[in-house]
């Protein structure tokens, strides 16, 4: 089991400290009276998707002799416009030059759409999961 630890200080902002001693700082959003120079809470809760990912796609790419290395995911998050506040839709576009067969392709986005963060959203959260291949 991992243990993070979380520190709260004034103007929304969090510090998570990891236990191998890796800090990450949050913010509030500016809309919500946040400072907003980091990363919101729920910034990175998009980011840890495509994060999973790219992850999960490398070590299936690593069985097949392949490289992500210059693979990307741009993620775009839309919070709930109506009460409670909630992430409503991720969308996720995955590109990367390389141009794997159509075999490799279907292993490659079936490793994306199996990660441990995809498995773990809420059924109302949408999501848009679009791979480009042989692009960038």
């Amino acid at each position: 089991m991992t243990k993070i630890k979380v520190t709260y200080s004034d103007t929304l902002r969090t510090t998570a400290t990891h236990e191998n001693g890796a800090e990450l700082i949050t913010d509030g959003p500016k809309e919500v009276g946040g400072v907003g120079e980091y990363f919101s809470p729920t910034d990175l809760f998009a980011a840890s998707l495509a994060s999973c990912m790219l992850t999960l796609m490398a070590l299936a790419a690593k069985k097949m002799d392949l490289s992500l290395e210059t693979t990307k995911a741009l993620v775009e998050k839309e919070m709930s416009t109506s009460p409670p506040r909630r992430v409503a839709k991720i969308k996720v576009v995955v590109e990367s030059t390389l141009d794997p067969t159509p075999e490799q392709k279907q292993k490659l986005e079936a490793a994306a759409n199996h990660c441990p963060v995809h498995l773990s959203l809420h059924p109302e959260i949408q999501q848009e999961i679009t791979f480009r291949w042989g692009t960038i």
